[in-house]
């Protein structure tokens, strides 16, 4: 046998550019796939935040009807937007579902297993405030394609579902009640001893969102009540402000504490006068 023969060598050097090129093939699908999962789940999440944003909206509705949010917090009164009792499972268009008993439990104590006064009682790195600790009632939750009106729709894969609780301002130990003890003046003191419970009239709310792929968000808000029995919120305080602001653009410029005057510079014989 002549080992110096080169018989067949083409077939090897095509072989192996083949092999580069499948690689390189591959390496571009595997690139193109997880660019195109990445803008989805990016897309998920995004879509998640609006889908928690709107239950809240929803809910807020509902609550401005209730005079004592006592009956919120004990889970006696529930918003329109439910679709069945507040407990068992509901499924999603892809095929998961979702545990309404569990999603509570989680939010309560952490676990999916029932939860014991103890447990709702101790303070945890996501629930440090004890026996302030809220107490989560399911308020509303239902698939937000159902919260418009049949002559309109929303098209989303999302289920939402809204919980509600005491705030943990309050300091009175008791979750269950908006409030008891005397209500903080605006100087944070009440009463001879100077005691006081800034969270009467407040409650927390818990929205999450969830939709395909596992897509899960979560949005915990405060609500408290003003004098004039409307809701009070931040973006809320903020429009006041704004509005505030405008008003003040559109008035005299004013030295705060001094009257209106006017300064001017000569020329001629320098100086402000």
């Amino acid at each position: 046998m002549d080992i110096r023969r080169e018989d067949g060598i083409a077939l090897i050097v095509a072989m192996m550019a083949m092999l580069l090129m499948t690689a390189l093939g591959v390496a571009l699908i595997l690139t193109t796939s997880s660019e195109t999962m990445i803008a989805s789940n990016f897309r998920n999440s995004h879509e998640a935040l609006y889908a928690a944003d709107a239950v809240v909206e929803r809910a807020m509705d509902d609550i401005l009807t209730v005079a004592d949010w006592n009956k919120l917090l004990d889970g006696s009164t529930q918003s329109a937007f439910v679709d069945g009792p507040p407990s068992g499972t509901r499924n999603l268009p892809d095929g998961s579902t979702i545990d309404l008993t569990q999603a509570l439990n989680l939010a309560n104590c952490d676990h999916v297993a029932a939860c014991t006064d103890a447990e709702m009682n101790t303070a945890t790195a996501m629930r440090p405030w004890g026996t302030n600790n809220p107490r989560w009632k399911l308020y509303s939750y239902s698939n937000l394609a159902d919260m418009m009106p049949a002559t309109d729709s929303i098209n989303s894969s999302y289920y939402v579902i809204l919980m509600v609780g005491d705030d943990p301002s309050d300091n009175d130990g008791d979750p269950l009640h908006d409030g008891l003890g005397a209500k903080c003046e605006p100087d944070g003191t009440h009463g001879a001893d100077g005691s006081c419970n800034p969270g009467i009239g407040v409650i927390a709310m818990r929205a999450e969102a969830f939709g395909p792929r596992g897509a899960h968000k979560v949005i915990e808000i405060t609500v408290a009540r003003t004098d004039t029995s409307e809701l009070e919120r931040g973006y809320t305080g903020q429009r006041g402000q704004d509005e505030q602001n405008r008003r003040a653009r559109k008035a005299a410029v004013q030295t705060p504490g001094k009257a209106l005057t006017m300064q001017t510079m000569t020329l001629t014989a320098g100086g402000i006068h």
